[in-house]
């Protein structure tokens, strides 16, 4: 019996290929575009693996595993990412998820590694797994700053949308909060950060690959 799959990513396109990548050695039950359908959509469809993206623009896949993981304890999160910081990827295993994969993957691995996690593996890019092991062993990673332990995950998500260039009230609409709640969060940010403005900001969030 093909392993039930659910795909969440804001990328069409991304889903279409996922489809057309691995649709004939899974079974694709549905999609989600957003952190919002995902939540509703995954528990209806109670999918054996979900396929899930770490940047959505309302919220993330760390707000969709908080949401579904403590409701739906049976199924597994397989992070498929352009990511590939130890800070995502560590956050990911923390919240949740099974394995981590970067959208660089091939087809074929990708069926493989959605196989693997749902038989009770987990599965990680060869080039993220030194990563897990150092996090779980108690040492930082290489890469992973020490600056982001103090943020909350709200806050990580008004920094990469305010650094990407949105503004303090489309990021709001993108998070579902008001834009006063925005600059809330961007000024507590700057100030554990000891960032000046907003140009410092962008700065030390793309220095970072977080965005």
């Amino acid at each position: 019996m093909s392993v039930r799959v659910f795909v969440v990513d804001d990328h069409k396109l991304v889903r279409s290929g996922v489809r057309a990548e691995i649709g004939d050695v899974v079974r694709i039950v549905g999609e989600a575009a957003t952190v919002t359908e995902a939540i509703e959509r995954i528990p209806a469809v109670d999918p054996d693996v979900v396929l899930l993206d770490v940047h959505l623009p309302d919220g993330g896949g760390l707000a969709v595993l908080d949401a579904v993981v403590p409701l739906c304890p049976d199924i597994r999160f397989l992070a498929l990412s352009v990511s590939d910081t130890a800070e995502d990827v560590i956050a990911m295993i923390r919240a949740g998820a099974h394995g981590y994969v970067t959208k660089a993957i091939s087809g074929a691995d990708l069926g493989e590694a959605i196989r693997r996690v749902h038989a009770g593996d987990a599965y990680f890019s060869p080039m993220l797994a030194g990563f897990v092991l150092s996090a779980f062993r108690g040492a930082a990673p290489a890469g992973l700053e020490p600056e982001l332990d103090q943020l909350t995950r709200r806050e990580r998500d008004v920094i990469r949308l305010v650094a990407a260039g949105y503004t303090y009230k489309e990021v709001g609409v993108r998070l579902s909060i008001s834009a006063r709640t925005v600059e809330t969060h961007a000024a507590a940010v700057m100030r554990k950060l000891k960032l000046s403005n907003r140009r410092e900001l962008t700065r030390w969030a793309t220095h970072r690959r977080l965005i």
